[in-house]
C-alpha cells in the first residue's frame, strides 16, 4: 500500500466520523420536548370553570396581595417567563397571585390560577428556585391531573346536602371534586407520586427551555425538607416525594444540550427584600379571619380579586344568594324543554329554567330564582349512590332514604312503590321535609317526590323532585314529563 493510498483512506475515516459524529451525539444529546398531556375526563372549558370557582374560594378564605403589589408584579413576570415556553396548544390561561402567609406553600388550579406564599419566596435561595416550584406547579394544570383525580370521583359522592345544597354546585362541591381542601388556613392539592414523578419531569422542562438550570426544583425541595419547621411538612405532605428527585432530575437534564443558564436576578433579591418587609400571617391567623368574613371583604376593597373571578363563592353557572319568597311566576316552567347530555343519563327540563353543576357531577335543576347556593325551592336534584346493596333495589332505595334523613332530615311518607322510567324498573316514594321559602316567619312544609333506578354498570341513580307541599301538585306535571325524557348510559 503507498503512502498515497494510506492518506486516502484515512482523510474518508476522518471525513465519515465528522458526518456520523453529529448524528449519535444529536440522539445522546437532544433538546427536550414537553409531552402530549392526555385527555382528562373533563373539557378544558369545565375545567376552567372549576378553577375560578375554586379560586373565588380562596379570594373568600385567605388574603391576596393585588396585582398592583411590587412582589405580585415580580412573581407575574417569572410566571410569563416559564409560559412562553409551553405550546400554544398545550397551554393554559396561566395567571399568578401571592399570598402574604408565612407559610411554605405554592398551588395551582385547573385553567391555570395559580397563587404563591410569601413564605415560598422567602424560602428560596435565588430565582430558579422559586421558579421551580412555580414551574412544577404549572405542570400539574398542564398535565391535568386534579381533572383527571376529578374523573374518578365523578358522579356517585354519596347523598350528604342532596337538599341542603347544590350537589356538585358551588365552590365547595367543586374543591371536593378537584381533591382540594380549605381549612385552618391552609389550601392543599393532594398528588399522588405519580403525579408528582411527572410535575417534577414536567417542571424541569419547563424551566430548561425558559433558561433556568432544573437541578434548582429538586434543590428547592430538599431545602424545605431538611430544614423542616412550620410549612415544609404541610407543602410536603401534599406533595409526596415520588423517589430520588434528584437522581430523577439529573438523569433527564444529562441528555439535554448544555446552556448557559439565568438562575438569579437583581429583581429576585428586591422582591425577597419586599417580601421581608410586609405583613404575614400564620394559617391559623388566616383560618380566625375567615371565620370573620375579613378576607372577602379586604380582597375586595383592594381591588385583589381579577374580573374574571366573582368575589362570591359562586362561579359560572352556580347559583348565588338566598332564596326569598317567589311567586308562580318567577318558577313557572316552560311548555318548550331542552336536553341536558350527562355522562350518566340525559333529561330534558323546561327552557326557563337552568342546570347547575357538569356533566360529571350530580346535577341540580331548576329556575333560577329557587335556587341558590345551599338551597333549592323547586327544580331536581339528581344524583348516583354506590351501594353494597344496589343488586336488591329495595334494600338500596331504603338505604337512600334513610341515609336522606340523617343527612337533611326528610321523612318517608308512605311505602316505596315500583315505577317503570323507559323500560327501567325502578322505586318510587313521598317524602316530607322543611322549605327554605318561609311564610310569616315560619319555613314552609316541602314534598319531595323520590324516584331511584338501577345504573347500568351499578349503583343507584336518584332524582328528587323538590317543591313546597302547597304548590308540589301545580308542579307535578312537569315533573312526570321531565322523567318520561330521562335515559339512562
Amino acid at each position: 500500500m503507498n503512502n498515497r493510498s494510506l492518506k486516502h483512506r484515512v482523510l474518508a475515516a476522518t471525513l465519515a466520523l465528522l458526518i456520523i459524529q453529529p448524528a449519535w451525539l444529536s440522539a445522546a444529546v437532544s433538546t427536550p420536548q414537553l409531552p402530549d398531556p392526555g385527555s382528562a375526563p373533563m373539557s378544558k372549558e369545565q375545567q376552567e370553570q372549576l378553577g375560578l370557582q375554586a379560586a373565588a374560594e380562596v379570594y373568600k378564605q385567605m388574603p391576596v396581595l393585588p396585582d398592583s403589589s411590587p412582589i405580585t408584579q415580580y412573581v407575574k413576570r417569572v410566571g410569563r417567563r416559564l409560559v412562553g415556553v409551553i405550546p400554544p396548544e398545550y397551554s393554559w390561561p396561566y395567571d399568578f397571585h401571592v399570598i402574604p402567609q408565612k407559610e411554605i406553600n405554592a398551588f395551582a388550579l385547573p385553567g391555570g390560577p395559580m397563587f404563591v406564599n410569601v413564605g415560598a419566596i422567602l424560602a428560596a435561595d435565588d430565582e430558579a428556585q422559586l421558579a421551580g416550584v412555580m414551574a412544577h406547579e404549572m405542570s400539574h394544570v398542564y398535565m391535568q391531573h386534579s381533572a383527571k383525580q376529578a374523573g374518578k370521583q365523578a358522579f356517585t359522592q354519596g347523598i350528604l346536602g342532596v337538599l341542603g345544597a347544590v350537589v356538585g354546585g358551588g365552590a365547595i362541591g367543586s374543591l371536593a371534586r378537584l381533591g382540594m381542601q380549605i381549612g385552618a388556613g391552609v389550601v392543599s392539592l393532594k398528588y399522588s407520586r405519580g403525579d408528582e414523578a411527572q410535575a417534577d419531569a414536567v417542571g424541569a422542562i419547563i424551566m430548561y427551555k425558559a433558561g433556568y438550570d432544573p437541578h434548582a426544583l429538586a434543590q428547592y425541595f430538599q431545602k424545605i425538607e431538611g430544614e423542616g419547621g412550620p410549612g415544609g411538612p404541610q407543602f410536603l405532605s401534599d406533595h409526596p416525594n415520588p423517589g430520588n428527585r434528584t437522581a430523577a432530575i439529573d438523569k433527564e437534564a444529562s441528555a439535554w444540550p448544555p446552556r448557559n443558564y439565568e438562575n438569579n436576578s437583581q429583581a429576585f433579591v428586591q422582591a425577597k427584600q419586599d417580601s421581608s418587609r410586609i405583613k404575614l400571617y400564620t394559617a391559623q391567623q388566616i383560618a380566625d379571619a375567615a371565620k370573620q368574613g375579613t378576607w372577602a371583604r379586604e380582597n375586595s376593597r383592594n381591588g385583589a380579586v381579577p374580573a374574571n373571578v366573582p368575589a362570591s363563592s359562586e362561579a359560572g353557572n352556580q347559583p348565588a344568594g338566598n332564596i326569598g319568597n317567589v311567586s308562580m311566576q318567577q318558577i313557572r316552567p316552560s311548555d318548550s324543554l331542552r336536553p341536558l347530555d350527562h355522562s350518566a343519563f340525559t333529561i330534558s327540563y323546561p327552557s326557563n329554567w337552568q342546570a347547575y353543576g357538569d356533566a360529571n357531577s350530580s346535577v341540580t335543576i331548576g329556575p333560577p330564582a329557587a335556587v341558590a347556593q345551599g338551597a333549592v325551592a323547586y327544580g331536581v336534584v339528581i344524583g348516583g349512590m354506590d351501594d353494597p346493596n344496589a343488586a336488591n333495589l329495595d334494600q338500596a332505595t331504603q338505604d337512600l332514604i334513610n341515609s336522606l334523613q340523617q343527612a337533611n332530615n326528610l321523612r318517608a311518607s308512605g311505602s316505596a312503590q315500583s315505577v317503570r322510567v323507559n323500560g327501567v324498573q325502578g322505586r318510587s316514594v313521598n317524602l316530607t321535609g322543611t322549605s327554605p321559602i318561609q311564610q310569616n316567619g315560619e319555613p314552609l312544609p316541602e314534598r319531595d317526590w323520590l324516584v331511584t333506578l338501577p345504573r347500568p354498570q351499578g349503583g343507584l341513580l336518584y332524582l328528587v323532585f323538590v317543591a313546597p307541599q302547597n304548590t308540589f301538585n301545580q308542579l307535578q306535571p312537569t315533573y312526570r314529563r321531565m322523567l318520561q325524557t330521562l335515559q339512562l348510559k
